[in-house]
């Protein structure tokens, strides 16, 4: 016995990202206790989280809240919290599509969906955008799988397939693909695309802002000039797209494209948005090869015009991400294959919230 809060939690990984997994009736229903509790269990305003569970990067330092649907035809709603690592700021403005793939497991395991045949079919509502997701979830045998030997790049070893359909992704935030109404737009003197499609983006080619778009994430961590420059790109494209001030929030992500060089269809950097993704995120995948399918966009200059079907293979930090484009009912859908593993599961321990100051 002690004087902390304990909360039912899994950690599990999803994608090439990690977090800790909670059960919607586990957190308060208040959203502002409730983004108080997630920084004390992060430990965010240090850059290593050294008071939580955070990892001190954007990729570890996210939470999926997870409950019975809300909405007909869902069987699950999901939230999703970006934590930051060096701020007391919680954001559930963006979708998570690497964490996704973790959520049907979770669901699963949870009992909040029973397991269906061999693949079980989990129809997500993503409370933050309002949109659908299906994940394809291997359960023999009626159990949750998470070995097989499906391999995605950024993660070490083989898992099982979890394969991602994203429904309708466009206008995920503001309801608009192009939110500005237009596919390129000038901002600083440089030609920008401005995405809402799974995810808001900015798409900036590499060349143009005085990079190759190869560097490592290392190295572009480490550029502060391009930083700051991306930034201002990144703040003036959040009121170009009826974001409003962005400084505070993480999306636009801001993205570096150019030409591939190892056999893919194009080659991107992706930020988070202050610093580079090792590999790339899912929801990021999704806009960028939707941006390559559209005319006029910076994108689809550098790949030429490509129509659905077809997939699309996206070079990133750590090697490739495949998006499959298509038609469903008159709408274009993405798919993408993702793994996920359970971590460890238990209690994690947060301060009362009345210990706890304001959260942002």
């Amino acid at each position: 016995m002690n004087d902390l809060l304990a909360i039912p939690c899994v950690l599990m990984r999803g994608g090439t990202s990690k977090g800790p997994f909670f059960l919607a009736t586990d957190l308060p229903a208040d959203a502002s206790e409730r983004d108080k509790i997630l920084l004390s269990v992060m430990g965010s305003g240090h850059p290593l989280q050294i008071d939580g569970i955070g990892g001190g990067n954007p990729v570890t330092s996210k939470v999926a809240i997870v409950g019975p649907a809300t909405i007909a035809g869902a069987d699950v709603d999901y939230l999703f919290a970006q934590v930051r690592v060096d701020q007391q700021i919680v954001d559930t403005s963006p979708n998570c599509g690497n964490m996704l793939a973790a959520v049907g497991p979770f669901a699963i395991e949870a009992g909040l969906i029973p397991a269906r045949g061999e693949t079980t079919l989990v129809r997500i509502h993503n409370v933050n955008t309002g949109k659908m997701i299906e994940a394809d979830v291997p359960t023999p045998n009626g159990n949750v799988s998470y070995l097989g030997e499906a391999a995605i790049d950024g993660v070490p070893g083989s898992a099982a397939p979890i394969a991602l359909t994203f429904m309708d992704a466009a206008g995920a935030r503001t309801g608009q693909l192009f939110p500005t109404g237009k596919p390129i737009d000038s901002i600083d003197g440089v030609a920008v695309t401005c995405i809402d499609c799974a995810m808001p983006m900015v798409l900036v080619e590499a060349d143009s802002v005085g990079a190759t778009g190869f560097e490592s994430a290392a190295q572009l961590n480490a550029d502060k000039t391009l930083l700051d420059r991306l930034e201002r790109l990144r703040i003036a494209a959040g009121e170009r797209m009826g974001l409003g001030d962005v400084r505070s929030q993480v999306t636009p992500k801001p993205v570096l494209i150019s030409r591939p060089k190892s056999g893919g269809d194009i080659n991107v950097r992706y930020f988070m948005p202050h610093q580079c993704h090792p590999s790339l995120a899912t929801t990021g995948a999704v806009g960028i090869a939707t941006a390559c399918i559209n005319e006029g966009t910076v994108a689809s200059r550098l790949v030429g015009t490509r129509n659905p079907p077809l997939v699309l293979s996206i070079e990133h930090p750590s090697g490739h991400l495949d998006v499959k484009l298509h038609e469903r009912d008159g709408k274009v859908v993405a798919g993408i294959l993702r793994t996920a593993r359970r971590l460890f599961e238990g209690h994690v321990f947060a301060k009362p919230v009345t210990q706890l100051g304001c959260a942002a």
